[in-house]
């Protein structure tokens, strides 16, 4: 069975720039799992990249929210292009956008983008974990674990490190926009709990950590179920 990582589009691009070090790691990682076994679908998402085309679109000229979440998808598809490439001939052969294909590979590694608008890649991973019959997405974040409210904007805010759909559902919300930054989306959300998945909401740049939490060892991170 394929595991199903959600990886943020900031941790393949940050705001600074490619971290090639990291990269590498990152690569190194998904590589020795495989060796042990394991076959990955990952998700890419758009990230602070993404959200600057947006702006960017709509200062020059306004536009609707469906034009806007193409241009995100875009992008979504451009940097699961490079992490294609970037895993060369251990990875299928094409980006997929379409979450419901049926694919069938002995490729251990599938590469995936956006899908259509309303939704981020978060929902794209529930939809492929529907797909593929998983019980449990792993959430690859630059935030170590997800906050009742923004930690950026409330000193008091706190960690979560177990909660239900039902109440991280009160966080989220239950309205997605173009650029929509939180832990994972309100579309995903929706549909993770009518799924009864499990999502593992992990600090994707901690390299230690995550293999941990691949490999069903203890580690630092948000369950939510």
């Amino acid at each position: 069975m394929y595991k199903i990582l959600s990886v943020g589009g900031s941790i393949i691009i940050p705001k600074t720039g490619f971290d090639i070090t990291f990269l590498k790691k990152f690569r190194k990682l998904i590589l020795d799992q495989t060796q042990q076994g394991d076959k990955f679908i990952l998700i890419v998402g758009g990230g602070a990249t993404c959200r600057q085309y947006q702006q960017a679109l709509h200062a020059v000229s306004k536009q609707n929210n469906d034009v806007l979440d193409w241009l995100g998808i875009y992008s979504t598809w451009f940097n699961a292009e490079f992490v294609r490439m970037m895993f060369g001939k251990d990875a299928y052969e094409k980006v997929i956008k379409n979450p419901k294909e049926i694919i069938k590979t002995k490729k251990k590694i599938i590469i995936c983008g956006g899908e259509r608008p309303g939704q981020s890649t978060d929902a794209v991973a529930v939809k492929l974990a529907q797909n593929f019959q998983a019980k449990e997405i792993f959430n690859l974040s630059n935030i170590e674990y997800a906050f009742d409210k923004d930690p950026n904007k409330y000193k008091n805010a706190k960690k979560i490190e177990n909660i239900s759909w039902k109440d991280f559902r009160k966080i989220v919300g239950n309205t997605w926009s173009p650029g929509f930054s939180a832990p994972f989306d309100p579309t995903a959300s929706k549909l993770a709990e009518k799924l009864h998945l499990r999502v593992s909401i992990v600090q994707g740049t901690n390299l230690p950590n995550l293999g941990k939490a691949l490999r069903g060892q203890k580690y630092k991170g948000t369950v939510i179920e």
